[in-house]
C-alpha cells in the first residue's frame, strides 16, 4: 500500500511541474500585390454551340401595340424582339448594331440579315427563323463583322412574341 501512496504522490508532483511555453507563432508572410492580368475574351471553340452564353436573361411584356421580349442585362437591352400586332411583324433590334449583315445561327437554320440603320430589322411574324430561334437547342447566335457575337439562350419569351403576333 505504501508503495502505491508513494506512487501517487510522485504522479501528483510530476503534474505540478510546469509546461515549457510553445514557441511563439511565426510572422505572416508580407502581401505583395501582384498586376492584375490583363482582361481578354475567352478563346472560343471552332463549334458555336460549346460557347459560353452571353451574360443576361430574357424578359418579356405586354405593350398597347404587342408584346416585346428582351436580352440583356439591368437596363442594357442587347437585343429586343418587338411584336407590332397591325403589321403582323416582329421587329429584331441588335442594340449598338451597325446596317451590315447579322448572322442568325441556330440549330436548324443559318441566315444573314440586312440591318437598317440603328440595327433593327422586321420579319414577318410567321417567319421560321424566329421559331428557329426559339426552338434551337439551348442557344443560338447572332454575329456581325467586327462585333462580338451574342451567344443567347433560347427561351420562351421569343417563341410568345411570334405567336402573339400570329
Amino acid at each position: 500500500m505504501r508503495i502505491l501512496s508513494v506512487a501517487a504522490l510522485l504522479f501528483a508532483v510530476s503534474a505540478c511541474v510546469p509546461q515549457p511555453a510553445p514557441p511563439p507563432a511565426p510572422a505572416p508572410a508580407p502581401v505583395v500585390a501582384l498586376p492584375a492580368p490583363p482582361v481578354t475574351a475567352a478563346p472560343q471553340g471552332s463549334d458555336w454551340r460549346d460557347w459560353p452564353l452571353t451574360p443576361g436573361d430574357w424578359t418579356w411584356r405586354r405593350e398597347p401595340t404587342g408584346s416585346v421580349a428582351q436580352f440583356g442585362t439591368a437596363g442594357a437591352a442587347r437585343l429586343t424582339l418587338r411584336c407590332d400586332t397591325g403589321r403582323r411583324q416582329v421587329v429584331l433590334t441588335v442594340s449598338g448594331a451597325t446596317p451590315t449583315p447579322l448572322t442568325v445561327r441556330t440549330t436548324s437554320v443559318t441566315r444573314s440579315l440586312a440591318l437598317q440603320p440603328g440595327g433593327a430589322i422586321a420579319l414577318a411574324s410567321t417567319d421560321a427563323l424566329l421559331d428557329a430561334m426559339a426552338f434551337s437547342r439551348g442557344r443560338f447566335v447572332l454575329s456581325q463583322a467586327g462585333a462580338a457575337p451574342l451567344v443567347l439562350p433560347a427561351w420562351a419569351e421569343i417563341g410568345r412574341v411570334a405567336e402573339d403576333c400570329r
